[in-house]
């Protein structure tokens, strides 16, 4: 890199960091550090930046291996957006709105609404509540009873974690088909898992913060651009303006401690020399990447299970569906999104059906998922049933997150290890926030504020404000 003066960028300290991990969370902690005035390297093993959150190219199409979305609660992710430049290019919902369509009643009576009024908590959602046809009267009641009981658990208290979440409504009067048509249509694409596998402690904090919190808190952000413009693209421009040397395709072997405090990180071809390592890399790489002593029982971190997501793609000859996005009960399919601007596709339509809590069908072969989900969104779009399909293919995340189950709070360790120096981040780490990229982001502010404040140095004045984890 050029030795000129960079301008807005801090004078160095001579200090050095080598963040691991290109994900969300290693770009978000690179950038702090060097809006921090420290001399950071960036090591990504992949061949792009972004994690699980990318594009890649398919006959002439630029296609996101999955569906993400973000809420305005997601403070953030709002900030990293911000920081990148790319906040106008993944805007957010005026209010929340997301149409329901329910395939197991008649035609003409299957679409309902779940969105917001600009009135307090809980008022905002008053009106979408007791008009919603998915539920019954007494499902309705019950459920804004317990939503009340829901705000006032104290999500400081341990022991939510140990608790399941479908244990929870149940005992709290909540039927199976409040749970399938409202709890779960929320949750699962949150959390990655239904009710029955979720830890109260995190579905509480999903409900309580998204929907209890703010009225616009739930309102619903995606990007309109592909994910690689804005978390490779983008976010390698300002990481350039930052100072920060990036390589991709550069895959960790060790970090090891050296006996002057200082840290060896070796890499192929090459040994770099730090005074701070941020290892932001999955679970299980970390603990592979951990020296001896760093944390007291390094095998919790395999005691993190994993959930997967499986997205399923499908070009139309033509349009199909009317709205940016639905989601279905009474089917299989979960949500669907139009992609088709922000693929590139300049004719027909090309939709994107993101499956969480993907179990039954992520390693099914594609034959079978189009088989399986084909009639299904027939079913579910009347225009798609005398469409032409010009391609159909999958993207598959085995571990696309960690399993939200009771007990796994025990098990995410913050962002200090018990070696001086050395810091972990990840959506996996102990941010309070389920694996989203919200937690990633909060995760990487965690890392570098515990650095800096190592190192001596002031927290940069524009970095996003946020409490690090335990």
């Amino acid at each position: 890199m050029s030795d000129e003066p960079r301008s807005g960028i801090p004078e160095s300290t001579g200090r050095h960091a080598v963040v691991i991990g290109g994900g969300l969370a290693g770009i978000t902690a690179a950038l702090a550090l060097a809006d921090a005035g420290v001399r950071v390297t960036l090591l990504e093993g992949r061949p792009r930046l972004g994690g699980l959150a990318f594009s890649f190219r398919r006959d002439g199409l630029t296609v996101d291996n999955g569906q993400h979305v973000y809420l305005r609660c997601c403070t953030a992710y709002r900030w990293f957006l911000d920081r990148i430049e790319g906040t106008a290019l993944a805007p957010i919902q005026n209010r929340l709105d997301v149409p329901v369509v329910d395939l197991a009643k008649p035609e003409g009576r299957r679409l309902g609404r779940l969105r917001r009024d600009a009135l307090p908590v809980p008022l905002h959602l008053g009106r979408s509540l007791a008009t919603y046809p998915h539920l019954s009267l007494a499902d309705r009641a019950r459920v804004g009873r317990a939503a009340l009981a829901l705000k006032g658990l104290d999500l400081a208290d341990p022991a939510l974690d140990a608790q399941n979440f479908g244990d929870w409504l149940t005992a709290h009067g909540q039927s199976a088909r409040a749970v399938e048509a409202l709890w779960d249509l929320v949750g699962v694409a949150t959390l990655n898992a239904v009710a029955g596998d979720s830890s109260l402690a995190l579905a509480a904090m999903v409900f309580k913060t998204g929907l209890l919190s703010d009225p616009g808190a739930a309102d619903i952000g995606w990007a309109h651009v592909p994910l690689g413009d804005l978390h490779d693209r983008l976010a390698r421009k300002a990481l350039d303006s930052a100072g920060v040397r990036t390589e991709v395709r550069t895959r960790v072997t060790s970090v090891s401690l050296e006996e002057n405090g200082g840290w060896s990180v070796e890499a192929p071809g090459e040994t770099l020399r730090a005074d701070t390592v941020v290892l932001a890399v999955p679970q299980r790489e970390a603990y592979d990447l951990l020296p001896a002593g760093a944390l007291d029982d390094p095998e919790r971190l395999l005691e993190i299970g994993t959930a997967p997501i499986l997205n399923v793609h499908v070009v139309y000859d033509r349009k199909v569906l009317d709205v940016p996005f639905l989601t279905a009960l009474g089917t299989p399919v979960q949500w669907v999104f139009d992609r088709t601007e922000a693929s590139g596709l300049t004719e027909g339509q090309y939709l994107a059906v993101s499956q969480s809590a993907a179990h039954e069908d992520i390693d099914a072969p594609v034959a079978a998922l189009r088989e399986r989900y084909l009639p299904e969104l027939e079913r579910l779009l009347p225009a798609a049933r005398g469409a032409t399909v010009r391609d159909f293919f999958v993207t598959r995340e085995r571990t696309a997150t960690f399993a939200p189950t009771p007990g796994v709070g025990r098990l995410r360790p913050g962002a200090r290890t018990k070696a001086s120096g050395l810091y972990l981040a990840g959506a996996w780490t102990a941010t309070g926030w389920p694996a989203t990229m919200e937690s990633a982001v909060r995760s990487g502010v965690s890392a570098a504020d515990a650095a800096l404040g190592a190192l001596g140095r002031p927290r940069p004045r524009r970095l996003f404000a946020v409490e690090e984890a335990a």
